[in-house]
């Protein structure tokens, strides 16, 4: 399999992402990848030329210039590039820790949209407290939608948590305001009743307050909401984990503490860091189109290699297609 990176995406390009990919091509010898960005920057890095090949720009988007413009703009940045290796289907997927705003619109623009899915989803892993995760759709790819396109979101959640993340029969759950059937907007109160008729494992409304906790496989809400939950998850796991620094940095004998729980600390810092599980999957589009976190270190970029791989090997794009073809979910609301 052939899989596109964005070299020059993140806090840490090129150095994470191209550390990142050859780790990934030592372990899966079925891989060849394709780095995007400046050849000057990311030919000493490579240790090793078997399967890897580079596409030369010196033009990036930056976090800060605007999604739409730059990409429409910026037609030798890497991220459109790699973008255009799928299009092309001179690879099988594509990666980048960049603008997620401009990955989003390459997605759509470059890629382009499966049939039958209205708009796609971003779709990360957010850690939870039995180590398992939960999968959240969508995390900012729209901010308004409507209750057919949350059906569509739980159908795609469904199909890569079985397939991907290798769970059997998914729960699902709508993110509302309360548990019980009638709380929530018109949308959530609409998509309540249509996910009850899906096919999907639909167990009800959750709260967000218990998402950590693992009580459902798959999260499904806007892109407004998702995206304030995501950052919520973020922020609080940073300050959980500074305000335990603090503490243990406090006295000598807190330090000493630390010491003896050295190992246990950093299982815990593990449990919280959610790019451990991957990159967020732009699920709707017609190939794997994947945004690995912007401060993606090499470890993350391994695993989110590693995330695109089990997408395209596990046909994942063809069987939520398949899926979506043979309901009726594509009217309006």
């Amino acid at each position: 399999m052939k899989i596109a990176i964005d070299a020059m995406g993140g806090d840490h390009a090129p150095k994470a992402v191209v550390e990142g990919a050859m780790k990934a091509l030592e372990d899966r010898k079925d891989l060849e990848l394709v780095l995007v960005g400046d050849r000057k920057q990311i030919e000493p890095l490579i240790t090793s030329n078997e399967r890897v090949s580079i596409i030369h720009t010196d033009e990036v988007i930056r976090g800060d210039e605007d999604p739409i413009r730059s990409v429409r703009r910026k037609k030798n940045a890497s991220l459109v590039l790699t973008a255009n290796e799928v299009k092309e289907k001179r690879a099988e997927a594509c990666i980048s820790a960049g603008n997620t705003g401009a990955l989003v619109v390459a997605g759509l623009f470059i890629v382009g949209r499966m049939k039958g899915i209205d708009r796609p989803a971003l779709s990360p892993t957010l850690p939870t407290t039995n180590g398992k995760g939960f999968l959240l759709l969508d995390a900012g790819a729209n901010v308004d939608v409507n209750a057919h396109h949350l059906v569509q979101y739980a159908i795609m959640g469904s199909v890569y948590s079985e397939k991907v993340r290798n769970i059997p029969n998914p729960t699902v759950g709508l993110l509302n305001v309360g548990t019980e059937e009638g709380k929530g907007n018109l949308v959530a109160k609409k998509a309540f009743k249509l996910l009850e008729n899906a096919p999907v494992n639909f167990v009800g409304n959750v709260e967000a307050r218990d998402l950590m906790a693992g009580i459902v496989d798959v999260v499904v809400t806007d892109g407004f909401s998702g995206n304030i939950t995501l950052k919520a998850i973020e922020g609080t796991a940073l300050h959980v984990m500074n305000i335990l620094k603090e503490t243990f940095m406090s006295s000598l004998k807190t330090k000493v503490l630390a010491g003896l729980m050295k190992k246990e600390l950093q299982s815990l810092k593990k449990q919280l860091h959610y790019p451990e599980y991957g990159g967020a999957a732009l699920f709707g589009l017609r190939a794997p189109v994947i945004k690995s976190h912007g401060s993606s270190n090499a470890t993350a970029i391994y695993h989110t290699i590693n995330q695109a791989c089990n997408i395209i090997e596990n046909d994942v794009i063809g069987t939520i297609e398949r899926t979506i073809k043979s309901l009726n979910l594509i009217e309006e609301a």
